[in-house]
């Protein structure tokens, strides 16, 4: 059983992306226990608050450090990813020497309204999160063409390719996070 921390990247009460977020957890084998790393309250990041951290930013660093794995799902603002998002991660992996990622399994998934999701969004993320020294889930990559109705309020998933698209990325998730710590144990260096 792993717990993963998710990251919801549009700060927005009515995302899709919280939607999608929602639909995860009921999707998720019982294996996988999602819950929210909210990044709503974070002030911006300037290293200036290195040496002391708000407490927003220690709840942050305190939430990624209990879960096992991360996962954002997130939109694409102009073919990056939102600014609270990236400010949440700047957090995270600062201050230098104290990379909260470092090691931490992730994954990325988002949807959009248009034909190629948040392909380009993503790429950026996979990029940071790189330099973060995050082990990545490469495959299956997962790019959710937003329509009406696709997911309900309550997080039911109406489309039923989609919905088994959704739990395979989760077992397939599951199965990339063994892997990693079957190859980096926790606690080795």
């Amino acid at each position: 059983m792993f717990t993963v921390g998710y990251f919801v990247g549009s700060l927005a009460r009515a995302s899709i992306n919280r939607k999608l977020a929602l639909a995860l957890t009921r999707l998720a084998p019982p294996e996988l226990a999602l819950r929210e790393i909210p990044i709503g309250d974070l002030p911006l990041y300037s290293y200036d608050y290195d040496a002391d951290y708000p407490p927003p930013a220690r709840a942050l660093k305190d939430a990624i450090a209990a879960v096992d794995a991360v996962l954002f799902v997130t939109p694409e603002y102009n073919r990056s990813i939102p600014g609270a998002l990236k400010n949440a991660i700047d957090w995270a992996s600062r201050p230098w020497g104290k990379n909260s990622f470092t090691r931490k399994p992730s994954a990325v998934i988002g949807t959009s309204p248009g034909k190629i999701g948040t392909a380009v969004g993503q790429q950026h993320l996979r990029s940071i999160m790189a330099f973060c020294n995050s082990p990545l889930f490469n495959a299956i990559e997962a790019y959710i063409q937003f329509e009406p109705g696709l997911i309900g309020d309550d997080g039911e998933v109406t489309n039923k390719s989609t919905a088994e698209f959704l739990r395979n990325y989760l077992a397939e998730f599951h199965a990339y996070i063994t892997r990693v710590y079957t190859a980096l144990p926790r606690g080795g260096g």
